[in-house]
């Protein structure tokens, strides 16, 4: 396995250095990639097909093409058609797809079933506010039997996240995103609903019993320089307690190709005992 190039030698090799785009995005993030590029290679030295769904400004999906994976990257169109993204799909040979709505049964449908051997899906689910039901049957779909499905999301439990907002808790604030968010932040993806562990296994067991959540890691991602003593606390805190580190890394591994996605949404309650 090749390893993750630093990130000054990862500007100018794939983005020339200034032409990158959302600069600040790829020095927060970097770390992540790092990272989550070290998760996927750690049980192997080949893949061979790569799905990265959420692929932005191809941050991640340019380094997997250099190493030799074949990589398809789906994205919203109006990211994708950005000069510079196109740019270096062509000079990297990446297959981009874009997408309108997540939603939808069809929406890999251009895509070949039993194909890919890893679906990259970081930094996505929990931005998700429809019924995902018909985006994992896309997914299983194109993902051959064996391939894996890597996770990268906010660990509910960490440590500095919203599980712990004493103050709004006392003030009758509600919990998750908040009103301020919602209108203020200019996205169209808050963090709607952050996971725990526990809930991401039972989350893919429910989906499908073909679905085997292989690992899950508590991992904290230096996203900046601890400074203040409350910061070096915590920091010392979550290299002690697992739990509450900021991120959790899953890997989910399609074992076999027998039952489909089970999960069937409907308006009707559960019966609680």
């Amino acid at each position: 396995m090749k390893s993750f190039p630093d990130i000054e030698d990862y500007k100018g090799r794939f983005f020339q250095g200034s032409n990158i785009p959302d600069g600040d995005y790829l020095n927060t993030h970097y770390p992540r990639f790092k990272m989550t590029w070290d998760f996927a290679w750690r049980k192997t030295d080949k893949i061979a097909t790569l799905l990265d769904i959420g692929a932005h400004w191809l941050h991640q999906s340019v380094v997997y093409a250099k190493r030799g994976v074949e990589v398809t990257a789906a994205e919203l169109p109006t990211t994708l058609s950005a000069p510079v993204v196109q740019k270096v799909a062509q000079e990297h040979d990446i297959k981009l797809v874009s997408y309108t709505d997540l939603s939808k049964p069809e929406v890999f449908g251009q895509l070949p079933e039993n194909h890919y051997e890893v679906v990259l899906f970081t930094e996505i689910i929990e931005h998700i506010t429809f019924n995902p039901v018909d985006m994992w049957k896309a997914i299983y779909r194109v993902l051959r039997p064996g391939g894996r499905i890597i996770v990268t999301t906010p660990n509910y439990y960490h440590l500095g996240g919203r599980a712990w907002a004493l103050k709004r808790f006392l003030s009758r604030s509600g919990g998750g995103i908040s009103p301020q968010e919602i209108l203020n932040i200019p996205t169209y993806g808050p963090h709607w609903k952050e996971f725990s562990a526990r809930e991401l296994r039972d989350y893919f067991t429910m989906l499908s019993p073909d679905f085997e959540v292989t690992e899950i890691q508590h991992v904290s991602i230096p996203y900046f320089q601890p400074t203040s003593s409350r910061q070096k606390v915590q920091s010392m805190l979550e290299s002690w307690f697992p739990l509450l580190r900021n991120n959790l890394f899953v890997e989910v591994t399609l074992s076999r190709k027998e039952d489909g996605i089970v999960s069937k949404p409907s308006w009707s309650h559960p019966v609680r005992g």
